[in-house]
This record gives structure tokens, C-alpha cells and sequence, in this order.
């Protein structure tokens, strides 16, 4: 029996655990490509660039639903979107199955890149409607399952890649696709929109938002720098990994990648103690645990148990910052739950890009310790937004 959803008044434990096991098997459309892409470059004869495309023209698919797909859950019935994105998802990823060329495989990335957002229609779900003392218990439960479905994806694709080949791999995330759908469609009930108008004032809005609460500017900025700071590390370890002492081949690379099972099982635990501590003092600690992990990168760079322990301990930072101010957005504005997501969503993406980026370039010019020093530099920016920032929160 459908259960009707009132704000703070609770999230039933069976709709809970259905948005967080959905959200990371929805969100892994996104990563399944990066383990088969040299199997793919070589099937369709194409290059390595052209092949690397997949993945940028997903990540940008992602970045377009995040501004455009998630604000229309306050304007129309969320699970009637959630459905929508299902059923495109459905034929993006038999589209990428059954592409005979490159081409029509970017075009349904792209797809499926803006209609795997789901999770983020959930976590508003999960703040607007658990009750207040539960609020950061569960919106890190959904990030959990969502950062879950992150790391397990690659580990299952190069699995599914190797023994059946990339195209079956598209085919089963099809019919999980499926699947997924008719669950939410069961479980979830039906929530009513908040915001009446055009979808042109709905995306006015988004500005009105920004200069109407401070906070979530802050929320938004110091986090965003805060994740640059995470992906510069992952956006250069690959070459780090390679070169001596350890000359790792990507595999290692990816085994790396599982550490950030930390990250994930801290998501939920950060959640339930933001409310009792305050977002403040996550953010200090978040970056003090940031700073920690870049200093045994860089002086303990060549020894396997300082990356691992770098690894482990910027993921548990950037989940103490993340959750922190994540979950808060949503007390700004109950009615507009989707939209400061939006906003948070999309800055924090920013700022993840400009780390990748600066990342890079430092890394051609002065190799491990000028992607260290990216890392650190952006990490500061975070603290410093929470240090000078005239509304204190």
C-alpha cells in the first residue's frame, strides 16, 4: 500500500532503502563506460580521442540534467520525471548496445549522461519529507548508495567487459533500467509540485534563489572547491601510478578506486551527526582531513601505504563536507527543494571540473607536485569561504 508523504513528518524505512539502492544503480550508467573504452576503441576502429569522448559527452550529459532535468521536480510530479528518465534510459543504453558506429554511441552517452540524475530527485525527496532530527541520517544514506553505485560500477563493467563482451554490459544495465522503474513506480507515491508557472520562471528562479539566501552560496562555493580539491588527485593518480617506483597498470589504478569505500560508508554516519555538531565544524574538519591526505600523497608519494592511506582519508574529507552542507540547503527553502539542489548540485560540479582542469596543467608543468599543490589550493579556498564568509554558517 502506497503511504501518502508529509513534510517532516518521516520517510518510511521501505521507500528509504528503495531511493538509496535505486540511486546507485542509476548513477552507475554514468561510469560503466570507463573500464570499457579501449574495448570499444578497437571493435569500432576508431581513436583513442574519439573513444574518450564517451566519457567527457557523458559527464556533460550529467552537468545538463543536473541544471535542466533536476528543477522540474517542483514543477511536475517527481516519480512521473523519475519514470520519464527511466524510460529514456532504457533506450540510451540499448542505443549504445546495438550502435554500429561511434557516433550514435555519443549521441545516446549524451542521454544517458542527462537522465541518470535520478539520485538527485531523491536526496530532496529524503530531506523534504524524513523528520528534522533524521534529515542528514538519510540524505547520507542515499549518498552512500550513491557513491556505492559509483565504485562497484567500473568493478562490474570491466568484469561483465571481459567475460561478454562491452555491448552486454549495456544490455543488462537496460533491463536494471526496467526493473528500477517498475520498483519506484510501486513504492514511491505520488508527490505534488510546489512551484506553479513556466518553465522559463522555474530556471529564473534558480538566480532569484542565489541572491535571495547567502547560505547557499556559501553551501555551494565551499563544497565545489572542496570537490576540486578530491579530483584533482583522481584526475592525475592514473599517471602518477604509472611512472616509478610503481609502474601500476590501470587495473591497479581501478582496485585503487575501491578505497573510497570509505567515502561511502562515512556518507550515512556524517548525515546523522551534522544536525548535533553543526556544519561549521564538519567543514573545518573536512578540510583539516583534506590537507592531512595531500600531505601524505605528496611527502609519502612513493610508498603504496601513503596513497592508500591519502586515498581513504580525502574521501572521508570530502564526505564531511559534502553531507555537511548538502543536507542543509534544503532548510533554506522547503518548497524550492529541487532547486538548491540544483544550485548545489551544479556549483559543485564546477568546481570538480576546475580542479580536473588545473589538475592537469599543473601536473604538465611540474608533475606530482604541482597536482599536490592544485589539491592544497583549492582545499584553502574552501576554508577560507568558511572562515571569512560574513554569514556564519
Amino acid at each position: 500500500m502506497k503511504q501518502t508523504l508529509k513534510e517532516n513528518g518521516g520517510l518510511p524505512p521501505l521507500i528509504l532503502w528503495t531511493l538509496s539502492i535505486v540511486a546507485g544503480i542509476s548513477v552507475a550508467n554514468i561510469y560503466y563506460n570507463q573500464p570499457l573504452l579501449n574495448m570499444i576503441r578497437h571493435e569500432l576502429d576508431v581513436s583513442e580521442f574519439t573513444t574518450n569522448l564517451i566519457a567527457m559527452v557523458t559527464q556533460i550529459g550529467y552537468a545538463l540534467g543536473l541544471l535542466f532535468v533536476v528543477p522540474l521536480g517542483d514543477m511536475y510530479k517527481r516519480k512521473k520525471i523519475i519514470i520519464i528518465n527511466f524510460s529514456l534510459l532504457v533506450v540510451s543504453l540499448i542505443g549504445i548496445a546495438a550502435a554500429p558506429n561511434i557516433h550514435i554511441i555519443l549521441a545516446a552517452s549524451l542521454i544517458t549522461g542527462i537522465c541518470s540524475v535520478i539520485p538527485q530527485i531523491f536526496v530532496p525527496i529524503a530531506a523534504l519529507y524524513s523528520k528534522p532530527e533524521n534529515k542528514g541520517r538519510n540524505v547520507g544514506l542515499i549518498i552512500s548508495g550513491l557513491l556505492s553505485g559509483i565504485l562497484v560500477s567500473r568493478v562490474i563493467s570491466g568484469l561483465v567487459g571481459e567475460l561478454f563482451g562491452w555491448r552486454e554490459m549495456y544490455y543488462i544495465a537496460a533491463a536494471l533500467m526496467v526493473v528500477c522503474g517498475l520498483i519506484v513506480y510501486t513504492v514511491l507515491p505520488d508527490i505534488q509540485p510546489t512551484f506553479k508557472g513556466k518553465y522559463t520562471e522555474l530556471m529564473k528562479s534558480l538566480v532569484s534563489l542565489l541572491k535571495d539566501f547567502p547560505a547557499l552560496r556559501i553551501y555551494s562555493v565551499r563544497a565545489g572547491f572542496a570537490f576540486g580539491s578530491f579530483l584533482s588527485m583522481w584526475a592525475c593518480l592514473a599517471f602518477k601510478m604509472g611512472q616509478a617506483p610503481f609502474f601500476a597498470s590501470s587495473d591497479v589504478v581501478g582496485m585503487l578506486g575501491l578505497c573510497g569505500v570509505a567515502g561511502a560508508m562515512t556518507a550515512s554516519l556524517v548525515g546523522k551527526y551534522v544536525r548535533k555538531v553543526g556544519v561549521r565544524p564538519f567543514n573545518y574538519w573536512g578540510c583539516g582531513l583534506i590537507l592531512s591526505a595531500w600531505t601524505l600523497l605528496y611527502f609519502g608519494g612513493n610508498y603504496y601505504t601513503a596513497i592508500i592511506a591519502g586515498i581513504i582519508i580525502i574521501d572521508i574529507g570530502i564526505q564531511f563536507i559534502q553531507l555537511s552542507n548538502q543536507s542543509s540547503i534544503f532548510e533554506l527553502c522547503p518548497s524550492a527543494s529541487n532547486r538548491v539542489n540544483t544550485i548545489f548540485m551544479t556549483t559543485y560540479f564546477i568546481g570538480g571540473s576546475l580542479g580536473t582542469f588545473l589538475s592537469g596543467t599543473a601536473w604538465q608543468l611540474f608533475g606530482w607536485a604541482g597536482t599536490a599543490g592544485v589539491g592544497v589550493l583549492l582545499c584553502c579556498a574552501s576554508l577560507s569561504v568558511t572562515l571569512f564568509s560574513k554569514v556564519k554558517v
